[in-house]
Order: C-alpha cells, then structure tokens, then sequence
C-alpha cells in the first residue's frame, strides 16, 4: 500500500470520477471522510507508545503504508494530495534548484514568490477535482499556511478554514463535515516540529504525541453521525547518530556547484566540468561514505525508479545530477547550512523503514 494510494481510494468513496478504491476502503457509509494527517508519525510510533495514545490505539490500522522519495513533508502531501508519485508531480524534495535560474534554490515549504505555484506543479489536485465534481473539500489547519506557495501548489481546490488553536480546530473539521458529501484534511505538525528540535523519544515530542492523540479525541467526539474518520503521515523520523560536514575534511564537494534537498536525502548540483560524467563523483562520494549513503547519478535514480515510475522532463529539470541518501543514522551537512542542520536532533527523507513507513488507521463513527 502506498500514500499515493489513499487520497484516490477516499474519494473514490465520495464518487469522485477516474479514482480508484486501492486501499479496499468501499463505499462511503454517509458521505462524510476526515483524514487528519499527522506530520511526522510513523507507523512504528503507533506500536511501541500505544499507552500514551488511547484514542489513537482503538483505531483499526492497516498494515503500515509506503510513502514516497524522499520521505519529506512537500514531497508526502503532494503524493497524497495529486495521488501521483514524485516523478509526476515534481515536488521532488525540500530543496530543489529552479531550472535555468542561475542557482537559485527554492524552498518547497516557504516558497519563492517568482515561482508560479500551479504551473511548478501543473498536476489537478484531488482536491480541486472533487470541487469540480460538487464534493465539499476542506483544508483545516494553521493560519499561516493558507495562501502560501506551497498550498497553492499542492491542495489548490480545497476551502480553507484556518485554525491555530484546537477549540477553532474541531470547530471548523466540525462544519466542514456539515454537508454530504464532503472530505475534511485537517493538518498537525506539532509531533514534527518537536522530532526536528528535541528528538523522537523525547519530553518535548512526548507531550506533543499526547496532544496529537487529544486532537484525535476531541475531532471524533464532534464528528456528524457515520463520519469515517482516517489518520495517516508524511513520514517517519530518526535521531541523529552521525554528522558528516559536506566538504569538511573530506572530498564530497569535488565538481559540486549547488547543494540542495535536506540532510537525509541530497540532491547535487554539478558543475560544467563534472556534468558529462556524473559517475566520478558518485565514485567519490561513495568511497568516502562507504555503506553510510547510498548514492546515484541522476539516471540511475531514474532507472532505479526513485522518484517513480514516470519522470517528466519537468522534474528531470529539477533533479540534482547525483542523489545521495544517507542510511542508518547519518545526515549529510551542508557547510552554508550547518548551525541549523546540526542542530536538528531528529532527522527524515531517507529511506529507513522508520522514516518511510507511515500508519493508515479508520474510526467509523455511529
């Protein structure tokens, strides 16, 4: 099962058109469907801390579900919010080079107002679908995420309803779900922010487990009669172990122009010298890292399927020209970048079964 799977398959329920019902989920019993997507949860989280989250253990779970390359949140929502893989859609990590733009790096959270967000992701969203086909879509989550880049690019369609409080939360998932039929995706990423900055396992990512599992509690208790309600990820998340400066007593920075992704899941840039033979510095970088990266020039990624089975040119644009992902709990430090990316405790993009595999779970309401 994979997240490119899930969105389809709901609303497949809903009886949106050209949507197929992958995950086996039927019918919609009265029309309604609440995803909550946690940000950062992953399917092993469930398991090993099932008595921190009662609402959250009584759901039924499926058996853990694949997300895509890299295992990052830009990346994940896309996959989940188009129901295409990466190679489609084109929202290939958390940093990627714009094409033709002397270098410049776009941020796919924070966005670069000079980037058109439909035409970098040109895919109709599930979302906008649906709308068009009179199924009410809703979009519960902070504030400040409403007219991003970002959101226009990946969940284009749906209503928003900001909420940056839990009371104004429930409130507005409660309304969204008033009319049948209707979806409701309501966002969190408390557990992310509190992985990135104390670590999985930690006092702070505890007490923000605990409070995923009281916005769980308090959504179900508020959901319209027959609602089935769904939570899923974008990705799981490890504890650092080693830190590798890029090009700090090393030789990992040889024909490098440009640095992009994140410390788990590199895309490189080459320079003029090194771009007709990408294959000597992936001999660099895999002789100095050894077993600790796995790393491909930009065709044996696509061989390999990576990013998908389909790649646009679009998206082959925008691909570094070597991928590194780094494996067991390695990050790979960019030196422009290296206060903040050492700081981080907990880390993900990679391809670890902690990092890529996430929970899908169903509560159907009385």
């Amino acid at each position: 099962m994979h997240l490119a799977d899930i969105g389809s398959s709901i609303f497949s329920s809903l009886g949106l058109a050209d949507t197929r019902d992958v995950i086996g989920c039927g019918e919609s019993p009265a029309g309604r469907e609440c995803l909550f997507l946690v940000d950062g949860l992953g399917a092993d989280v469930i398991a090993t801390y099932a008595d921190l989250i009662p609402t959250l253990s009584n759901l039924k779970f499926f058996a853990p579900v694949e997300t895509a390359f890299p295992s990052t949140t830009a990346t994940s929502l896309t996959t989940l919010s188009t129901g295409v893989m990466p190679g489609m859609h084109g929202m290939l990590g958390y940093t990627v080079r714009v094409p033709r733009s002397g270098g410049r790096i776009l941020n796919s959270i924070k966005w670069d107002e000079r980037v058109d967000p439909v035409m970098w992701q040109s895919v109709p969203t599930l979302f906008e679908r649906a709308m068009n086909q009179g199924i009410s879509v809703s979009h519960v989550a902070a504030k400040r995420y409403e007219n991003t880049g970002f959101t226009q690019a990946t969940f284009r369609g749906a209503d928003y309803k900001g909420a940056n409080v839990l009371a104004d939360m429930v409130a507005q998932t409660k309304s969204a779900l008033k009319g049948a039929p209707s979806f409701a995706y309501v966002y969190v990423n408390e557990l992310d922010v509190a992985g990135h900055s104390d670590g999985v396992g930690s006092e702070k990512w505890i007490a923000a487990l605990k409070y995923v599992d009281q916005v769980a509690h308090m959504i179900i208790s508020q959901l319209p009669r027959g609602t089935r309600f769904w939570i899923t990820a974008d990705h799981g998340m490890i504890n650092v172990q080693e830190k590798i400066i890029l090009g700090k007593d090393n030789p990992l920075l040889q024909g490098v122009a440009l640095l992009a992704g994140e410390p788990r899941a590199r895309h490189i840039y080459l320079d003029e010298d090194h771009l007709a033979e990408p294959e000597k510095v992936v001999s660099i970088w895999q002789e100095f890292l050894g077993e600790r990266a796995t790393v491909l020039s930009q065709a044996q990624a696509i061989e390999a399927g990576l990013f998908g089975g389909v790649v646009t040119l679009d998206s082959r644009d925008r691909m570094g020209d070597v991928i590194a992902i780094a494996q067991e709990n390695v990050i790979l430090i960019d030196p422009d970048r290296e206060d903040m990316e050492s700081a981080m405790v907990g880390h993900h993009g990679g391809v670890t079964d902690t990092e890529r595999l996430i929970p899908l779970g169903l509560l159907e309401t009385a």
